[in-house]
């Protein structure tokens, strides 16, 4: 479904990622990890239509993600950064944005679209904010109201740049947990995730990155057996009933 070609991208004319081929698979959830700097949210940003491409393209169901229509791209992806200003708005004000692009020439939500709304946020459990301005929020609520406004879009496909980001451990698993099931209703999901643990434990497959190139992509079975995990993060990967962890290289 998303295929990335020789993709070549960064900032101001300096790559970050280079030469990267990858697919992933519809209906499936990728994690995208690696160590601080080594491209993950570049080539993100690259998939979401956030940053131009040096070299390569990206296809979206056979299509060069640059033929697409602006508002018929954001109805195929939404894409949930990591950082992002926090404007003066309601709760469900903010929501009511990821129906942007379904919207006709007035602008305004329709029945339908007020219902996305107030389902995206019953699943991101932020409806009993709705009416408060996101400012007066902490940085975990403000980060579980992005969430929302990116199922309000409705999109096959979602991006997520740490999603976890700012969240407690409990609400980190909500999360988790709510992204596994969207996945369940058939959404492909490609996220950026800090945490090993959880990326291994909720995706699909896993893209391994360093230096800005991808190292590996497999199932988190196979990349654990590689031992790539081991050797790029110098850390010894570990998984006991079904749990992964991780321990210093030298330890026991």
């Amino acid at each position: 479904m998303i295929e990335f070609c020789h993709v070549t991208a960064g900032y101001n004319g300096v790559s970050a990622v280079r030469d990267i081929s990858l697919r992933i698979p519809r209906g499936e959830i990728t994690a995208l990890i690696g160590p601080n700097g080594c491209g993950k949210t570049t080539l993100l940003r690259a998939a979401g239509r956030q940053l131009p491409l040096y070299g390569g393209e990206i296809l979206l169901d056979g299509r060069p993600i640059s033929a697409y229509e602006r508002k018929e791209f954001a109805r195929t992806t939404s894409f949930m950064p990591q950082v992002r200003s926090v404007p003066a708005i309601t709760v469900r004000g903010l929501v009511s944005h990821g129906r942007f692009p379904h919207l006709g020439l007035s602008r305004q939500l329709r029945g339908g679209d007020r219902a996305a709304v107030e389902r995206a946020m019953a699943d991101t459990g932020v409806s009993a904010w709705a009416d408060r301005d996101l400012r007066e929020l902490s940085g975990g609520e403000r980060q579980r109201v992005y969430l929302a406004m990116a199922l309000a879009q409705e999109t096959e496909v979602i991006f997520l740049d740490e999603p976890t980001t700012y969240l407690d451990l409990g609400r980190q698993f909500e999360v988790l947990e709510l992204i596994r099931t969207l996945n369940a209703r058939g959404k492909t999901i490609v996220m950026v995730l800090h945490d090993l643990a959880q990326a291994l434990g909720y995706s699909h497959r896993t893209a391994l990155m360093e230096k800005g190139r991808l190292v590996q992509c497999a199932s988190p079975q196979a990349l654990y057996e590689s031992g790539e995990i081991d050797r790029v993060f110098g850390v010894r990967a570990c998984r006991t009933e079904g749990t992964w962890y991780f321990i210093p290289r030298s330890g026991g």
